[in-house]
């Protein structure tokens, strides 16, 4: 990634170690397959991508979840529901009475075939993560495809419908937020308001909570920095606003990522980068060693200014 560019490294920056503090979310990624290819995406998920978890993979995580009382669980892809077995493996990983939460590019919902996983989550008390980049049409299609955005709010307005979003239902959906350019998010509390109130004044629709993510510069948006000769400027942005702070409570300190292969990871970013766990941790899910990994020395890189910079970013939005 652009080594001389990028000055101090991450690792000069931090001046030592970063290790791990637990296993609070065990995310799992079902694979890169999807019926969409955003022009954000860190993971280049698309409808030809061939790579998805196995059945023996997946058990493996639910002897883990069934062991270990690993408090949430995180599913994620590509999107989820292009898994042929993520029916099964939904009912298993609810059938645990965890926090469970599933990461969809909301698009797939409005499918043939795929309808019925709206009242599949509902009664299962799944907490729906729904990408929507932005509040303005043109926005969103720029960066997830022409028609996302009026399919979008197709899809919001089906999981109101069964509850989601709606008071004293239980029913959670988060939207996710990333910026459409070479800059970083907004303050998430300000985006949630407007998204908040431009979602009901203009469409009706109602959710739970706005998560603001910085754009990592790893997998299609590193392309589209590199096309726009805006790679050492976004860089240089990151480095400059690296915040102590937000290094005190990133994601990878309580999350552990399982590729679709097995293979362990400090975070989706890194899963990507094929950085896999290390420092004497087990780097897959057969050898899973709760003690090592839940203390384990994290990898990092340049990359991982992304999540340091500002407010702080992870898959629940700010950590500041």
């Amino acid at each position: 990634m652009g080594g001389p560019l990028i000055n101090p490294s991450f690792a000069q920056r931090i001046s030592g170690p970063l290790n791990a503090n637990a296993i609070e979310v065990f995310q799992i990624n079902l694979g890169y397959r999807c019926n969409l290819e955003c022009k954000h995406c860190h993971v280049e998920a698309g409808p030809l991508r061939s790579e998805i978890m196995s059945p023996a993979v997946m058990d493996q995580c639910l002897k883990i979840l069934r062991t270990h009382s690993i408090p949430t669980i995180d599913i994620t892809g590509g999107t989820p529901e292009m898994h042929p077995e993520f029916r099964w493996f939904l009912q298993e990983c609810a059938g645990l009475k965890r926090r469970l939460l599933v990461r969809t590019n909301g698009v797939i919902l409005l499918e043939k075939g795929y309808e019925p996983f709206i009242d599949l989550y509902a009664r299962n008390q799944v907490e729906v993560v729904v990408s929507m980049p932005h509040t303005d049409p043109q926005m969103t299609n720029r960066q997830r495809g022409e028609g996302v955005f009026l399919k979008l709010i197709e899809a919001l307005w089906r999981l109101n419908a069964q509850g989601y979003g709606q008071k004293g239902t239980g029913l959670i959906l988060d939207l996710v937020h990333n910026p459409s350019g070479a800059y970083l998010p907004g303050a998430q509390s300000s985006l949630e308001n407007n998204y908040r109130r431009v979602l009901k004044e203009k469409y009706g629709i109602d959710f739970n909570h706005l998560f603001c993510l910085t754009n990592m510069p790893i997998g299609r948006y590193l392309d589209y920095l590199q096309k726009t000769d805006n790679y050492v400027d976004y860089m240089t942005t990151l480095v400059n606003a690296f915040n102590p702070a937000a290094l005190k409570s990133v994601m990878c300190k309580t999350t552990l990522s399982v590729a679709w292969d097995g293979h362990l990871y400090d975070c989706d970013f890194n899963q990507v980068l094929g950085l896999t766990t290390n420092h004497g941790a087990p780097d897959h899910i057969s050898a899973f060693d709760i003690d090592k990994l839940a203390k384990r020395r994290i990898v990092i890189g340049n990359h991982c200014y992304g999540c340091t910079a500002g407010a702080g970013s992870s898959c629940q939005g700010e950590v500041l």
